[in-house]
């Protein structure tokens, strides 16, 4: 008697093993999807859990960082981070506009969550470059130009700003085309300008239209700069001319390419 042919033997080998593997794959598929599932909306409300109900989450100190003038105690307060609060939920952009905004001598500031319990506030004052007297004490002018601050004593080494623009026709044509804001800039263009070792002796920049200012150094010696354009090539003009002619009182460098030195 013939034994069983190959399909025979292949269906009755499939019939002890059970159906095939994908098969078998399929109908487990949804019990792993659904354990899956459960199991990231656990972790994820474990999570919401931790950052927001928990206890070991939330804001216990506040740190402050790079501030000269202003104390940490006032950035503190003006900051007004809330402490206790989840530090997940705490508004740094908020924190970061009230503080440009309610004190303005800050030019930058950065409020960064540091995990687990801190908030650090990480600020960066503005510079006066210039200081404009007004009514016994001193506006200070950052080099953006940004009166940002009155002080009732001058911060050593820093130039006064006067600002006087005459009656004459170009000085008022000045004014009226460029207005009092530029004209501080441009100060501050040409106190940027100056090389250092003139600065540390200037005393005031004067300016009396856009192309037309000076400066009125500690020793009395002055210097016309015009405008705070070719900065860079004046300063280097003013300080060949300064080695050239030592004794002199007076150096115009306004055409750099022609410069000039009078008085002894």
């Amino acid at each position: 008697m013939a034994g069983p042919t190959t399909a025979e033997r292949g269906e009755a080998q499939q019939e002890s093993s059970g159906p095939p593997l994908v098969g078998r794959l399929r109908r487990l598929r949804p019990r792993t999807v659904v354990a899956s599932a459960v199991a990231l909306v656990l972790a994820g409300a474990g999570t919401l859990w931790l950052l927001y109900a928990s206890s070991w989450l939330r804001v216990e100190r506040v740190s402050v960082s790079g501030t000269r003038v202003l104390t940490s105690a006032q950035v503190r307060e003006t900051a007004d981070v809330p402490v206790g609060d989840p530090l997940a939920s705490v508004d740094t952009e908020g924190i970061e506009t009230r503080l440009r905004r309610e004190l303005p001598r800050i030019d930058e500031v950065d409020v960064v969550r540091s995990w687990p319990d801190q908030i650090d506030l990480k600020v960066t004052e503005r510079t006066p470059v210039l200081l404009v007297e007004k009514g016994g004490k001193f506006v200070e002018v950052d080099d953006k130009g940004v009166r940002f601050a009155t002080v009732s004593e001058a911060p050593k080494g820093v130039p006064g700003l006067e600002l006087s623009v005459t009656r004459s026709s170009s000085a008022a044509a000045s004014l009226r085309r460029f207005g009092e804001d530029r004209l501080v800039r441009e100060a501050v263009r040409v106190a940027r300008a100056v090389p250092a070792a003139v600065a540390r002796e200037t005393r005031t920049v004067k300016v009396r239209s856009y192309d037309d200012i000076s400066l009125r150094l500690r020793d009395g010696r002055t210097v016309d700069w015009g405008s705070g354009e070719k900065g860079a090539a004046k300063a280097r003009t003013l300080t060949a001319l300064m080695k050239a002619a030592p004794g002199a009182r007076h150096f115009d460098v306004s055409v750099p390419t022609a410069p000039a030195s009078s008085g002894s």
